[in-house]
């Protein structure tokens, strides 16, 4: 069965790491789409143009199927996939990490420079502060004005959230509940005269 919560970082964070004088700046960036994604990267890259190499990765969604690394020119998997293990090993989504490098004129080899990423990722991640949201649906409604006080006690029972509700002739609601708790609202409200789902 899919999960109808998931873990993202509240607000956006910090974390430093330092290895053989190269300063790695991790930023962790809670976010919804690609959109945004592309949006904080453009403002790193202005913001730190002057570092050598500047490493991401994301994950979206509540199922934690979109996700993206980059090396930006470190060797390959030493930088990206560093990053994105840490948001898998945390089992965060709806995030973007993004690590900037300051080189510090020593060489770090493959391991060094996959655990300096790696560890100013986790950094990043341990600064933020963690929030579980809930994968919600929408159910809407049209019912007859004399089904309402039946409606209305199925809502109190059941605890959507309304989003929307108008009355005339015909009444219309919008609910948003939690997706594992959808199926008997929308059954609950089926069974009841006078109601149509749309």
């Amino acid at each position: 069965m899919q999960s109808d919560s998931y873990k993202t970082i509240a607000e956006p964070a910090e974390g430093y790491y330092t290895e053989k004088r190269s300063r790695f700046i991790a930023f962790a960036f809670p976010v919804k789409n690609v959109e945004e994604v592309k949006a904080h990267l453009a403002i790193i890259d202005r913001k730190y143009c002057d570092a050598r190499h500047i490493c991401w990765a994301y994950m979206l969604g509540s199922d934690r199927l979109t996700f993206r690394a980059n090396d930006d020119g470190e060797p390959s998997s030493t930088a990206g996939k560093p990053i994105l293990g840490q948001i898998n090993s945390n089992n965060l989504t709806d995030i973007l990490i993004a690590v900037i490098r300051y080189f510090g004129g020593i060489e770090l080899g493959v391991s060094g420079l996959t655990a300096a990423y790696r560890t100013a990722a986790a950094n990043a991640i341990a600064a933020a502060s963690i929030t579980e949201k809930t994968v919600d649906e929408t159910i809407s409604i049209i019912y007859e004005y004399p089904s309402q006080n039946t409606i209305m006690r199925i809502i109190k029972e059941e605890k959507p959230e309304i989003i929307a509700h108008t009355q005339n002739l015909n009444c219309r609601i919008s609910l948003r509940i939690r997706r594992s708790k959808a199926a008997q609202l929308r059954e609950r409200l089926a069974k009841t005269t006078g109601v149509r789902i749309e």
